[in-house]
């Protein structure tokens, strides 16, 4: 009963802190050089863990772990398709430059190779559908 209970806690804790609506600046736009940009890893998944421990430490706090946005941040829904459908370049720009106005810090001081890294851990988030949540 107790097991069952600190399951049903921490389900309801993670979605409380799921940002179900969070809404894309439409002004946060990478310019056209960075759309076609490819991610130098793309062909190396091997690439990927080391992805996800950099989310971990530099993403997580604002994005949680599952990428799901944290309401009290406001911060992205990394698994929805405004998010997903973006390109890697404009994924590795955003990274780059953050969004001083909605609170996204810039990542340049990462490593590029780094920063390509996150974007090959992002890929491998549940795509969610805007309906789906």
């Amino acid at each position: 009963m107790r097991a069952a209970f600190t399951v049903l806690l921490c389900l309801v804790s993670m979605s409380i802190a799921q940002n179900y609506e969070y809404k894309p600046d439409p002004n946060w736009r990478a310019p056209d050089s960075a759309v076609s940009r490819p991610n130098p890893l793309a062909s190396r998944p091997e690439a990927t863990p080391g992805g996800k421990k950099l989310f971990l430490r530099n993403c997580v706090e604002c994005h949680g772990q599952e990428g799901t946005g944290v309401v009290k941040k406001h911060a992205a829904d990394l698994q929805l398709p405004a998010v997903q459908q973006q390109t890697d370049g404009i994924l590795f720009w955003k990274i780059t430059n953050g969004n001083p106005d909605r609170g996204m810090p810039s990542f340049s001081k990462l490593p590029d190779l780094q920063r390509w890294q996150i974007v090959l851990f992002l890929r491998t988030l549940p795509f969610q559908s805007s309906g789906s949540k």
